[in-house]
């Protein structure tokens, strides 16, 4: 069994594995990632299941479009990984098969098959929440749906896997709201960039 790191430990462990500079921009994210990922190691009722890695393999892949050097992402996720005593390998491979065996599944066929890789006790993280709630939200039925119905059929399916779609909820719209965010700030950035440019241009 792994020792359990002290987020200090693991932040340490983090950047001696990721010796680079993060843009502001993500800065923020990467640290909040870090404190989750050694949070939930500490939870002893914590499971690595599929709907984990789903979240965190695409949280991070939304969260962080437009990084740059690009090349950089999957040492930064590795590193992420690592720090907080996970395999990032391992839950990228989950994460991937679990998607395929979901890909192009009627509301009806996922909810299915969500019945069938039931664990019997799910942990409720963020992680996992947004994970499940990505998963529905790529369900063939609910493309072009209005949100009220989805939010409808989200909900059913969270109360049936036993967990509080009111913490899904509020996890669902805090992750909204930073891509929102994101999307803001990187456009703000590039808006500036461009005056700059055309400023020197002109001198």
């Amino acid at each position: 069994m792994k020792e359990k790191l002290t987020v200090s430990d693991s932040k340490k462990l983090f950047h001696e594995q990721f010796p680079y500079v993060i843009p502001g921009l993500y800065k923020r994210i990467v640290d909040e990632m870090l404190v989750e990922l050694n949070l939930l190691n500490h939870q002893n009722e914590f499971k690595q299941d599929y709907l984990f890695c789903i979240g965190l393999t695409e949280t991070f892949k939304e969260l962080m479009k437009g990084y740059k050097p690009e090349k950089h992402l999957d040492l930064l996720f590795e590193s992420l990984c690592s720090s907080t005593n996970f395999e990032a390998k391992e839950i990228k491979e989950i994460s991937q098969k679990s998607q395929e065996e979901f890909n192009n599944k009627s509301f009806k066929d996922m909810f299915k098959l969500l019945e069938e890789k039931k664990e019997t006790k799910l942990y409720p993280s963020r992680i996992l929440n947004l994970g499940l709630y990505l998963l529905i939200s790529n369900s063939n039925d609910l493309k072009g749906k209005n949100e009220s119905d989805t939010n409808k059929i989200i909900s059913d399916i969270f109360e049936n896997l036993k967990l509080s779609f009111d913490k899904a909820e509020k996890d669902i719209g805090i992750y909204k709201s930073s891509i929102s965010k994101m999307e803001q700030a990187k456009d703000l950035i590039e808006e500036l960039r461009i005056k700059d440019k055309e400023k020197h241009q002109k001198q």
